[in-house]
């Protein structure tokens, strides 16, 4: 499977409606970029698709309402409760930056992940 690359444009638009906060981290991933709080993601890029992880049953149903949203992820295999925003939510930032303030919400309230040992190195 190729993963596709966001461009210059739209990795600047994704930070740009991502809120700033001491535990959130945005961070390179597979060739991408994740928004985390507490090492759980809450919204992401895949190619040029932004991604959020919305858990209230209610607003997901909302937001899947929407013309323009869908799954998130290849189209083989999507990532299990993300939903993809609107692509021409560019133009209105404020909408995307809605719905990734209630997904940052709603991940924020998860458990915070540990993060996983590292494995030793190899001697060579």
């Amino acid at each position: 499977m190729e993963i596709p690359r966001p461009s210059d444009e739209v990795k600047e638009f994704f930070r740009s409606v991502i809120p700033e906060g001491p535990d959130v981290v945005v961070k390179p991933m597979f060739g991408n970029l994740g928004a985390f709080v507490n090492g759980n993601m809450f919204a992401g890029l895949f190619g040029d698709d932004i991604g959020v992880r919305v858990l209230d049953e209610t607003r997901l149903a909302e937001l899947g309402a929407i013309p323009g949203t869908g799954p998130f992820g290849p189209a083989e295999h999507a990532m299990g409760g993300y939903t993809s925003l609107p692509r021409d939510w560019r133009q209105t930032p404020e909408r995307a930056s809605e719905w990734i303030a209630v997904a940052l919400e709603d991940v924020s309230r998860l458990p915070a992940k540990q993060p996983k040992p590292r494995a030793p190195r190899k001697k060579e």
